[in-house]
């Protein structure tokens, strides 16, 4: 029988850290960091539980990667560097077989981004994962949602509606080519923490987030926040090769009408895409596109910041849209 301190000992004490910041890790009742001189702390939290984040099945390996990507994109959409992290996770059993690829998928991600497991809890209960992921900012240089300003770019990174269209293949609400289901289902199961954009953006944006529960419903958090409006160009989104793939083959076999209608759908409101929205000044774009080559990863202009309240949908013609969206809610969404 596999006890609690077995666990935490075989699958998630990793050596000491050689970070001077992380001055004792796992092993105490506390953890103690020391952030660089004159450098903010940001903390974020996420929890993930099984059947309503992620499916009971799902491969351990993709998810231990997931559930630590989740909240380092939190510490990338406030341009924070990742430091570290702690994990509180319930366990119905304790499983080698599955904690074995469940620590190695979450520890790997760890190390790339070198960002070390510090502490947290382990119980038995219900499969539910919670971390708390801590980072470093200097002062006055966090993206945050309220300082989004009228005359602002509305920037998106990477491609979006690729890990709903994945999700709609689960659910059988369509059906996709092997092909594009391998490329949408590695985007709902891994997504990309944007931590180099987000770096590179400090000093440049204004505002931002990351994408989570839909770009629509994300986005006006920012226009609540900061008292501003926004025209947002639908057509203009960054659709996932495979929505893309889905939507041309749709051209082909139904009307035009439907195909943009279901890309709009997923770009708009789909939800698990991790990319970042982000504001800046429109006479930043110079330097947004700089920050986008070097960090090696693409953003696209896709609307305007506006004095007037309310979110405005226009098409590839300028035309209004008036489409019935809403993103992912914890407790309207089924």
């Amino acid at each position: 029988m596999l006890s609690e301190f077995d666990l935490i000992q075989d699958y998630f004490v990793t050596p000491p850290s050689s970070d001077p910041r992380i001055q004792l890790g796992i092993g105490d009742d506390c953890a103690l960091l020391k952030p660089d001189a004159g450098m903010q702390l940001a903390i974020s939290s996420d929890m993930l539980v099984s059947g309503r984040h992620f499916f009971p099945d799902a491969d351990p390996y993709l998810l231990g990667h997931k559930c630590l990507a989740v909240n380092l994109s939190d510490l990338a959409a406030m341009g924070a560097k990742p430091l570290a992290f702690n994990l509180a996770l319930a366990l119905p059993e304790a499983n080698r077989g599955w904690l074995a690829p469940f620590s190695a998928g979450m520890l790997d991600l760890a190390k790339e981004y070198k960002c070390t497991l510090i502490g947290g809890d382990t119980t038995k209960g219900p499969l539910t994962i919670s971390i708390t992921v801590f980072g470093e900012i200097p002062p006055g240089q966090a993206l945050r949602r309220d300082s989004a300003k009228a005359g602002d770019d509305i920037w998106i990174s990477g491609e979006l509606g690729d890990a709903r269209l994945a999700l709609a293949h689960y659910w059988n609400e369509l059906k996709l080519s092997d092909q594009d289901f391998a490329i949408a289902a590695k985007r709902m199961h891994q997504p990309t923490p944007r931590i180099a954009l987000g770096l590179a953006l400090r000093g440049i944006a204004h505002a931002a987030l990351d994408i989570s529960d839909g770009l629509i419903g994300d986005l006006g958090h920012i226009l609540k926040r900061s008292g501003v409006g926004a025209s947002l160009h639908a057509d203009l989104l960054p659709a996932g090769a495979a929505l893309r793939n889905f939507a041309h083959h749709q051209l082909r076999t139904q009307s035009q009408d439907h195909s943009n209608n279901k890309q709009r759908e997923f770009t708009l409101a789909g939800g698990d895409d991790y990319e970042l929205c982000f504001t800046a000044p429109s006479e930043l774009r110079t330097q947004v596109l700089a920050a986008s080559i070097s960090s090696n990863t693409p953003v696209t202009r896709v609307g305007t910041i506006d004095s007037e309240s309310g979110m405005r949908l226009f098409d590839a013609a300028g035309q209004p849209l008036a489409l019935a969206l809403t993103s992912f809610d914890h407790f309207s969404t089924p």
